[in-house]
């Protein structure tokens, strides 16, 4: 079925409530979503929630609990946007399980949406100069909630019960070169926008400690990964001759100064 073509009206804030409670989970962005999985033949419309790093479909824009859900945190990557029937704007998300074809009402509202996923899911604003500046506001916004909630996340789930979990206002100090990517991603990151830095600070594969990715050039790209370990309210630099520092940001400043500049905080330009 079509999406109807009114614009959709944020919903009550008892309804809001009831679905911030259900879902436990931020709201990033909401409105109506035509939904088609590799499986079926017909798309079907939702009121569709992006809460964190997963959708919610709604079978009523004022049903207070969703008929199902989507995790897009393994999202490999998305389409670019191209027409469907009627004006609609259509594009798929490349899942590690599968495919998920979504079509918006415009071409507007479906850059938005995909702009906004990339964004929760990759940990940064997507580089299109075609976004209005209102936009690229609110996915810098939405951007910084994502990395405090993911970092709130993994210092609740990494500390053993009987430790405080750090104040909030340690939260803010992360540094702007953090990213929730893998080693692959990493790399590639680096690879691929060598003018943003060359030095990414992500979670090490075991979850529990940090990793500094670096790519420099020595006779040619060259990448090494460093392990940080956490360790009370100090983080130990895994070198020849273990370094300890008091911040995230300490480590990373350690770095560039150790190099003299040659190393470069990756941010996404």
């Amino acid at each position: 079925s079509e999406q109807p073509e009114e614009t959709p009206q944020p919903a009550p804030r008892r309804i809001f409530q009831e679905r911030q409670r259900i879902t436990g989970l931020p709201l990033y962005l909401q409105g109506y979503l035509s939904v088609r999985h590799s499986r079926c033949q017909e798309f079907r419309a939702y009121w569709t929630e992006l809460r964190g790093t997963v959708l919610f479909f709604y079978d009523d824009k004022k049903a207070p609990t969703y008929s199902h859900k989507l995790d897009i945190s393994s999202l490999t990557s998305a389409t670019n946007i191209y027409p469907g029937e009627n004006g609609s704007a259509q594009f798929i998300l490349v899942l590690s399980n599968g495919k998920l074809e979504l079509k918006a009402n415009d071409c507007e509202c479906g850059k938005e949406w995909q702009g906004f996923i990339l964004t929760v899911t990759k940990l940064a604003v997507p580089p299109d100069e075609s976004f209005l500046p209102g936009q690229l506001s609110r996915m810098q916004e939405v951007l910084e909630k994502e990395k405090e909630r993911r970092i709130t996340l993994n210092s609740c789930s990494g500390a053993p019960s009987n430790r405080k979990s750090p104040p909030s206002s340690a939260l803010t100090t992360m540094p702007a070169c953090f990213y929730a990517v893998s080693r692959q991603e990493a790399i590639e990151m680096l690879e691929k926008n060598p003018s943003c830095g060359n030095l990414i600070l992500r979670p090490s594969s075991d979850s529990k400690n940090y990793t500094v990715s670096i790519r420099h050039e020595l006779h040619g790209p060259h990448l090494k990964h460093y392990r940080v370990i956490p360790k009370g309210t100090r983080y130990i630099i895994e070198l020849e001759t273990r370094v300890t520092l008091p911040s995230l940001q300490d480590v990373i400043d350690y770095f560039v100064t150790q190099t003299q500049g040659n190393l470069k905080p990756f941010v996404m330009e």
